[in-house]
């Protein structure tokens, strides 16, 4: 490190606890949550460290200005939003919080699937509207579905551990692993889910190869009619795709909590047909990517990072 106490610029909101944390560890910081690109490129150069959530890009016109930059972490599980080459290139450690939000992230996954089998949110409404309607909303009981699971990671790894207590059988896919499996999940292809999955549940981050992975053809895969789960990555899903499943009938119904554009003001044409038939759906849950997102990960995710970064400067 370039000085006896490393300097951190922090250029995202952040809970206070991080503060704390940062100065018993030994770290000096400047807190610059409202801070524009423009700005960051301007100021950052003397830093040793950045830490960032979900506004700031790292790519290489943000690194050039950062010759003293030394490691960047990431509030959060995804790191789509850093050029992971250019960081390698140049020798600075990249951390992240995987494991700060996997149980928040796990038990959002099983509640949205619970609420959509258990028709939770339509016989909810229906009941505020005077309908007392029993057989519209028999549901289907977890235990009985073959849940497959894409990425068995942190939060991969997380769901498989709940949805096993509910007696369901759990298979699990990850092309960067090898000997994955465990007491929650059974390893296996993909095309093994693919063939026998009746929930489909997408713990992935965005590459170039996962961007918009379950389309037409992907669902046309699919051997049964399933439910999606999507709580990565918005642009790993086409929405227009999804939509023509569920009209077809090859999705039985979706739990999503991030769209391609979370933007809701600026959807595209294209967007806004998709967006519409899924917030009119009962067979639809939709949550504003809160997966993850709890007072208590909150927290966690700020203990992971600095003990990540503690470790380098010891």
């Amino acid at each position: 490190m370039s000085q006896n106490t490393p300097s951190i610029l922090i250029a995202d909101e952040m809970h206070p606890s991080l503060f704390t944390m940062l100065t018993d560890a030994g770290f000096a910081f400047d807190y610059q949550p409202n801070i524009t690109r423009a700005e960051l490129i301007s100021v950052l150069t003397p830093f040793d460290g950045l830490i960032i959530r979900s506004k700031t890009t790292v790519d290489a016109d943000l690194l050039s200005q950062s010759p003293r930059l030394r490691f960047i972490g990431r509030a959060g599980a995804g790191l789509d939003l850093i050029d992971l080459d250019e960081t390698e290139r140049r020798g600075i450690q990249v951390f992240h919080a995987g494991e700060g939000n996997r149980d928040a992230v796990a038990e959002q996954a099983v509640g949205m699937l619970l609420g959509l089998l258990a028709n939770i949110l339509k016989a909810d409404r229906e009941v505020r509207q005077g309908i007392w309607d029993r057989e519209g909303n028999r549901g289907y009981e977890l235990g009985s579905l073959t849940v497959g699971i894409i990425g068995y990671g942190n939060n991969g790894s997380a769901t498989a551990r709940r949805l096993s207590g509910f007696g369901c059988r759990v298979l699990a896919y990850d092309k960067y692993r090898t000997h994955y499996g465990d007491a929650y999940a059974q390893e296996a292809s993909l095309e093994q889910i693919m063939a026998d999955a009746d929930v489909l549940s997408l713990h992935i981050p965005l590459t170039p190869d996962t961007r918009q992975l379950v389309n037409d053809s992907f669902i046309s895969q699919m051997s049964r009619p399933f439910y999606l789960i999507n709580i990565a990555r918005g642009e790993i899903t086409s929405l227009s795709a999804l939509v023509r499943g569920l009209e077809q009938g090859k999705v039985r119904g979706a739990c999503l909590d991030v769209l391609e554009n979370e933007k809701l003001a600026r959807l595209t044409p294209d967007q806004q047909t998709a967006f519409d038939y899924l917030r009119q759906s009962d067979r639809v849950v939709l949550t504003p990517h809160v997966a993850g997102w709890t007072h208590e990960s909150y927290v966690r995710i700020n203990e992971v990072l600095v003990r990540q970064i503690r470790q380098m400067k010891a």
